[in-house]
């Protein structure tokens, strides 16, 4: 919780420095009372920066730590509630000199009192939270917590252009070529089927894209088709995605029947090739793709799943079996994705490196995300010595799937950046993430940290690019100017596990078993033009954003039932 509000405290404190000179501030006259809320805040941010950096897990400073979070929330609204009444107020202004001869401070009599009232309830809110911080502020300091200057986003190296992403082990490249034979062996038969095995991490989608996409495949089928399946799959869409990828036009409200009589006709007499990518069920092979597939000349399929017993349910003919990487190519694909062509270097690093890539525990997922941590650093033992030695290698509360390599890479991030990746857990499994979409958001969120003489979407295209480059968001390979972007599954399980306390994503009716006061963001999973909140106090509601991401929308309505009118 500290890193997360450590990284709301800068944005809170970036917002105050933007408005605090601002006429619509002016006008209340609680120009004071801000600037001793962001120097408060900036004393808190000092500690919160120790209380990461020490990991104390300690009852009290957890107990701490929500009182903190409460503060700051109820902190940001007060920010832009003074700032939308101030706005409102100058709404107000008469722009007649004649009316001012009738007003009070230039408004018009009749508002003057209410005027006064406002600006009042404004200040006296500011006060209280002022001397409530202050007080948390004090707490503070019996914990002993030391403050250090924080560090920026533009004083933090950046990994650009320092990792190859295409590099891969000698087993893909062995395996690659061992499949592609396969496949090409079986061309002729009616339907053959692969199966792709492996824990999450260890490399089978890679495997599948250097399949999918090598010459000797693409000249052998007339259509191919690329589809993640994820858990929560959708019928619908799961057969919408197949026809966008033959290039067959979808009408609204078409059934699942109506959608594989059509996939049926445009593979019908073809040869096709299929992936489909991170399998969890057979019924998406036998109720949903078996029949309409039968239509085409002859079906090749490629599976990708963590379980046996899926390739299995499935039929497979082949099942290849992606293993834990070896310490020795996981030591060549660490130093070679960081682009290090000094043998000497590499030879210096060989032993330190080696006990990184034995920390990664042999998944390619993990050794690439580390090549993109260490790009940061200098090239010397004693600073990949530092990496070695972090705690956050044994981050207590991790989910067990959730290696400390993964946590580390989060860990290393900047203030801003921990904040747009967090965010990033408000997207469904395998959803394709528009750039230009992220960067708006982002800025309206309050992540981008200004820079002197550059736009705020181009320091947020940075922030999307630096991302990619530490590996923790992944290109979609149709769009070669990587202008959209994946999560991998378990790296949008890492950002769920950061963001648990303060944002959620699924079905609202599950927030009954949730305490809605404690969500700032909700993404909302439904089909429905109406979500309800059931049982729910309108006082309780400090939902700063609400996204429906499968139409990427503001909900039409929102409606809570069960609520006190006052």
């Amino acid at each position: 919780m500290a890193t997360i509000l450590f990284s709301f405290a800068g944005s809170c404190i970036q917002k105050l420095q933007e408005i605090i000179t601002e006429e619509a501030i002016q006008i209340q006259h609680v120009k004071q009372e801000l600037s001793d809320l962001q120097q408060t805040m900036m004393q808190i941010q000092c500690f919160l920066k120790d209380v990461d950096r020490r990991r104390i897990e300690d009852l009290a400073v957890s107990n701490w730590l929500g009182e903190l979070k409460d503060a700051m929330y109820d902190a940001d609204n007060i920010i832009d509630l003074a700032w939308f009444k101030g706005s409102k107020l100058l709404g107000e202004q008469p722009s007649s000199p004649s009316r001012k001869l009738t007003a009070c401070n230039g408004f018009p009599l009749v508002s003057c009192f209410s005027t006064i009232l406002t600006r009042r309830d404004i200040a006296v809110q500011i006060k209280s939270l002022n001397k409530r911080i202050e007080r948390i502020a004090e707490l503070g300091t019996k914990f002993k917590f030391e403050t250090e200057p924080v560090a920026s986003v533009s004083d933090m190296r950046k990994t650009s252009h320092l990792v190859e992403p295409n590099i891969v082990g000698k087993e893909i490249i062995h395996a690659t070529g061992t499949l592609v034979g396969m496949v090409l062996d079986h061309r002729e038969k009616k339907a053959y089927k692969i199966g792709i095995v492996g824990t999450g991490g260890v490399g089978k989608t890679t495997l599948a894209q250097k399949l999918y996409n090598d010459h000797r495949v693409k000249g052998s089928f007339k259509k191919q088709a690329w589809i993640c399946v994820s858990q929560q799959y959708s019928p619908v869409g799961l057969l919408k995605e197949i026809l966008r990828n033959v290039r067959v036009n979808q009408e609204q409200g078409e059934s699942v029947g109506e959608l594989q009589a059509k996939l049926a006709e445009a593979i019908e007499g073809n040869s096709f090739f299929l992936v489909l990518d991170d399998l969890w069920e057979s019924d998406v092979w036998t109720n949903l793709l078996r029949i309409p597939l039968d239509a085409a000349a002859q079906v090749t399929t490629v599976a990708t799943t963590r379980h046996d017993i899926v390739a299995k349910a499935i039929g497979v003919e082949h099942m290849h079996r992606v293993e834990l990487m070896s310490e020795e190519v996981g030591w060549e694909l660490l130093w070679r994705s960081m682009n290090i062509s000094d043998e000497k270097i590499v030879h210096n690093l060989r032993d330190t490196g080696m006990e990184i890539v034995q920390n990664c525990g042999g998944l390619p997922l993990a050794i690439r995300i580390m090549a993109s941590v260490l790009a940061t650093k200098k090239t010397t033992e004693r600073e990949w010595r530092k990496i070695l030695s972090s705690d956050a290698w044994s981050m207590s509360k991790l989910p067990p799937e959730l290696s400390g390599a993964l946590y580390l890479s989060y860990d290393q991030l900047p203030p801003n950046l921990k904040q747009c990746f967090v965010y990033l857990a408000l997207y469904p499994e395998d959803w394709v993430m528009h750039r230009d979409d992220l960067v708006r958001l982002w800025i309206a969120e309050g992540f981008v940290e200004k820079q002197d003489n550059l736009l705020m979407e181009d320091i947020a295209e940075d922030y999307y690019y630096e991302l990619i480059s530490r590996s923790l968001l992944l290109p979609d390979p149709l769009h070669f100017d990587q202008d959209r972007c994946k999560l991998h599954d378990l790296i949008r399980q890492l950002a769920h596990h950061l963001s648990r306390e303060g944002c959620f994503f699924g079905d609202p009716r599950l927030l009954e078993d949730k305490n809605i006061s404690e969500v700032r963001r909700l993404s909302v999973v439904t089909d429905k033009d109406m979500v309800v909140l059931a049982s729910v106090k309108k006082q309780q509601l400090r939902v700063r954003t609400l996204i429906n991401p499968y139409t990427f929308s503001i909900i039409d309505v929102l409606e809570i039932f069960g609520s006190s009118p006052t």
